[in-house]
């Protein structure tokens, strides 16, 4: 495994043969201290207490629980509780997204990145435009894959992953899966595709020791970074496609 820095540009070559860019979107797109999910989380919270009737304390025990066991709230809840989707889904996601910011360093790289570059996440589709129109990339994709798109079914599971190979046709082996969970990295790593752990701000060496020092049990973390727009640009540099000086769609 590697990290983004201090690990020499040779080592980031292996991205020369990527044609297909696969990212994640909370935490991945934008850095975790935004934390957009602790708003989300009071939501979920709300709907769970308002559904079942259920202190707010109950209601996160009941969450969480769910979450470990069927890999979202979501689905829990419609395992459980045979609940509507879509009333679900507009209220957890119904958030403030001003608090994120247009990331111009990031926008340069997408734009340079040779190929198809996709968002696959386990939020909605309007979720994933709010966020990358405030971070000033949403032109820079060729599609974006949801969880209504997976019919409800999460990351990590493989079905899902195997269906956004079979529809977009891209090769898995000359793919890359930008993700902040690295349980959702184990099935790309399986297909074959290059695997990106993004974590939090300025703990990519405190990350880096704990996936060296456990590397025999996660294997499916191939790279390790705390800033995707600057690992990306590092990426172009070591394929000789330095990102230009203004965004402008490849």
């Amino acid at each position: 495994m590697q990290s983004d820095h201090g690990s020499g540009t040779n080592l980031l070559e292996s991205f020369r043969d990527i044609d297909s860019w696969i990212f994640d979107l909370d935490n991945t797109l934008y850095p975790r201290h935004i934390d957009l999910f602790a708003q989300m989380e009071v939501k979920m919270n709300e709907f769970v207490s308002n559904l079942l009737g259920l202190t707010l304390d109950d209601a996160s025990h009941l969450r969480h629980s769910y979450y470990k066991q069927y890999g979202t709230t979501l689905r829990g809840l419609m395992i459980e509780h045979d609940i509507a989707p879509d009333d679900f889904l507009e209220y957890v996601h119904d958030i403030d997204h001003s608090v994120v910011e247009p990331d111009p360093l990031l926008g340069q790289a997408l734009c340079s990145l040779p190929g198809k570059r996709y968002i696959y996440t386990n939020g909605t589709k309007d979720h994933a435009r709010k966020v990358s129109e405030r971070l000033g990339i949403t032109d820079y994709f060729d599609d974006v894959f949801d969880i209504v798109w997976a019919g409800l079914e999460p990351k990590p599971n493989r079905t899902p992953y195997e269906r956004l190979l079979e529809q977009t046709g891209i090769n898995p082996n000359r793919s890359a899966m930008f993700e902040d969970l690295a349980r959702n990295l184990e099935v790309p790593d399986a297909l074959g595709m290059t695997c990106v752990l993004i974590v939090p701000d300025q703990m990519r060496e405190v990350f880096h020791g704990r996936w060296e020092a456990e590397s025999t049990q996660v294997p499916y973390v191939h790279h390790v970074t705390d800033n995707l727009g600057r690992f990306l640009s590092d990426v172009l540099e070591a394929i000789g496609r330095g990102a230009p000086n203004t965004p402008m769609r490849a």
